[in-house]
């Protein structure tokens, strides 16, 4: 079964290297490794079969691989043994690798020449190869890419056969049917096509990620009483990026059902598949599922509608080193690929590294849940090549030489400036007609300046920022995460690959708990880290766990906030006073005399009025005490009046006749007042 992968620094791309076993009873097991080299190894001795650099193996490193298929390889050795034209040394030995690379080709190998057997470039894709698989009636190769299109490939012309677009995004994975009339294409969503006429046949919901795996599990539907057109009835399995389910879909006749019928959970994402493909409805399919933290799990399960939980396996293997000693403890050693042996009972393991893996063939045992290998391959690190491939030697590198690592399409390391004249002990003597190198390089216009460290690339962030939380070089870390650009550091934290997030979030923890100043700059890159991979951070089960010196950092910087606020605001207060006061103090008056004067009156009207006013004043207080004075007069008058009243009335000789006579003539001494008062 072929397995996509690569390592690349796209955070979408799926993890693992691209391997698979050989379909001719899995002799062989091919292996792209990130160094950008193709190696394939004898699974039966462990040995190392051949080994093929390509020629833009740095920049064009491999994505995917594909082997012929066993019928392909047949028809190919019949035809050569038929025409003659090449001695081969047995005719079963033809088999071909279809190689995808990133920037867009592909390659056809020869295991058997251990050489490039052709290459297909022209018409086809411009952007990164994601999956190829071959066609085994037809011979024909399909591949998918970044650039939205699907291409089936004529191998002997090395021509386009065909190119249609197969979704509005990147194609991720390819899967041809039995019968070999339909293709699955997968992006985000699945489409099947029908191959005569490249139009969509079924479609179906996918995964949220970029599907990395898509195989058929069955051959014939599970209700064989219905007549069966090939594809009607069928299950196939996908897998996704960072998605820790593998879902199993059914071809239904209608069109309305688009979601999955079953699942299996896995414990991380996984990074290669191999199952036995089921032949009729009894017989159960047998899965294997080798996960990013390196174990595998094994599943066994009747295909036959629906069923709402998801699976979960019914057997997983590690493999751990021996503890020797007391100190030292047990680690694990990941596994890389596994793959059913022919008899269905048997799984060959690949575990190691990929520079020298182990193949191993483990008996399965249906009874145990739980397997864990211990395996020392301490001894295994030298290389067991065989003599006909010895004839390539190690070259002798100096310290000082810099190695380029495979990295992004496309990147040249910047140019070195020559040594000074001053540390060059010994020159080569030159001619009068001779010219120097310097100036040769000067007349071809070449800057042998040295970059600036500060002048980094905007794609080359992602990269510089993953390097350093995996390496914890405190360095090139400060290149990235001083940056003040807050569009640059969204783009960053967009681009970082998903397992480098909690590192990140450690390291900004850190840098949180030190100087005010880099906290500033540390709250900004902390924000889009948790906006922009919310969705990821909640699907950690120890995330809570990871986090808690975050939080409780967090939470302690919240408490004394309030304080902190409102002691803030009392002293602007406080300032503000302070500065307005010696605002106030510091102003003085003018010391320029006045150019014009103006008087509204003459001085003397001034004084007359002054004058008035002082006599109004005076005559005011004259008249009050003359009114008093005069109250008291008439109170004085009053009284006497009744004095004499009183007397009048004593008197015996009063003439009333007289008094009204005299009040008939109008000679009546009293006044209407007093004669009120009498009254």
């Amino acid at each position: 079964m072929a397995a996509g992968g690569g390592g690349s620094c796209d955070p979408l791309a799926p993890a693992g290297v691209p391997c698979a076993f050989s379909p001719d009873r899995q002799a062989y097991f091919a292996l792209a490794s990130t160094d950008g080299h193709l190696r394939v190894w004898e699974t039966a001795n462990n040995r190392l079969h051949q080994e093929y650099v390509p020629s833009a193996h740095l920049s064009g490193t491999c994505t995917c691989l594909a082997w012929a298929p066993a019928r392909l390889q047949a028809k190919e050795s019949h035809q050569r043994k038929k025409r003659k034209s090449e001695a081969v040394g047995t005719s079963d030995q033809i088999d071909l690798l279809a190689l995808g690379t990133a920037v867009g080709s592909i390659l056809l190998y020869s295991t058997v020449k251990g050489e490039l057997h052709s290459k297909l470039i022209s018409g086809g894709h411009d952007n990164r190869i994601n999956c190829v698989q071959w066609h085994e009636d037809s011979g024909c190769l399909y591949s998918c890419s970044d650039d939205k299109y699907i291409v089936e490939w004529n191998v002997q012309t090395c021509k386009v056969k065909c190119k249609w677009k197969g979704d509005n995004s990147s194609v991720t994975s390819l899967c041809i049917s039995p019968d070999g009339k339909m293709l699955l294409s997968a992006g985000r969503t699945i489409k099947l096509w029908v191959l005569e006429t490249k139009e969509v046949y079924r479609h179906f919901t996918g995964h949220a990620t970029p599907v990395s795996s898509l195989m058929f599990t069955t051959i014939r539907p599970p209700n064989e009483s219905q007549p069966f057109d090939g594809i009607t009835g069928l299950y196939f399995l996908s897998g996704a990026v960072h998605d820790r389910l593998l879902n199993v879909w059914q071809v239904r006749s209608e069109n309305k059902e688009k979601s999955a019928v079953m699942s299996f959970t896995v414990t991380d994402e996984p990074v290669y598949i191999d199952l036995t493909l089921s032949e009729n409805k009894e017989e159960p399919v047998k899965l294997a599922v080798v996960c990013r933290d390196g174990q595998v799990h094994l599943f066994e399960h009747i295909l036959n509608g629906h069923c709402k939980k998801p699976l979960t396996s019914n057997c997983t293997i590690q493999i751990t080193t021996p503890g020797k000693g007391k100190k030292s403890t047990p680690k694990p050693i990941p596994i890389l690929a596994a793959g059913f042996c022919p008899d269905k009972m048997s799984l060959l393991l690949v575990y190691g590294s990929w520079f020298q893996p182990t193949i191993e063939r483990v008996a399965l045992n249906s009874k145990e849940t739980h397997m864990c290998l211990v395996r020392d391959i301490s001894n295994c690190w030298a290389p067991k090549v065989e003599t006909a491939i010895t004839k390539v030697r190690t070259p002798m590198m100096n310290s000082e030489a810099k190695v380029l690592v495979p990295g992004i399409p496309g990147h040249h390391a910047a140019i070195r400036p020559p040594p000074p004249a001053k540390e060059v002990e010994t020159k080569r003597k030159l001619g009068g007609n001779e010219v120097s190198i310097e100036e040769r390089l000067g007349a071809m216009d070449i800057d042998t300046k040295e970059e600036k460290d500060d002048l980094l690339q905007t794609n080359s962030f992602p990269v510089l920022l993953t390097q350093g939380l995996e390496s914890n070089d405190f360095e090139m870390l400060n290149k990235v995460l001083q940056t003040r650009n807050l569009n640059l550091i969204k783009k960053t934290v967009l681009r970082i690959p998903l397992h480098a997030v909690i590192p990140l979030l450690q390291e900004l923890t850190k840098r949180l708990q030190g100087h005010p100043n880099s906290a500033v700059l540390m709250v900004q890159w902390l924000k889009c880290v948790l906006t922009v991979h919310a969705s990821y951070l909640s699907t950690l089960p120890d995330l809570v766990h990871q986090l808690g010196t975050l939080y409780q950092l967090m939470e302690s910087r919240v408490k004394t906030f309030q304080k902190l606020s409102h002691l803030h605001g009392k002293l602007i207060l406080l300032i503000t006073q302070v500065t307005a006061s010696e605002k106030t103090k510091g102003m003085s008056s003018p010391g320029q005399k006045a150019k014009l004067v103006y008087e509204e009156e003459s001085s003397e009207e001034e004084s007359d009025d002054e004058v008035a006013d002082k006599d109004s004043d005076d005559d005011w207080d004259e008249d009050e005490e003359q009114k008093e004075s005069e109250k008291d007069e008439d109170i004085d008058e009053e009284n006497e009046e009744e004095d004499e009243d009183a007397e009048e009335k004593e008197e015996n000789g009063e003439d009333r006749d007289g008094a009204s006579e005299k009040e008939l003539n109008g000679d009546s001494d009293l006044d209407p007042e007093n004669e009120s008062e009498e009254e």
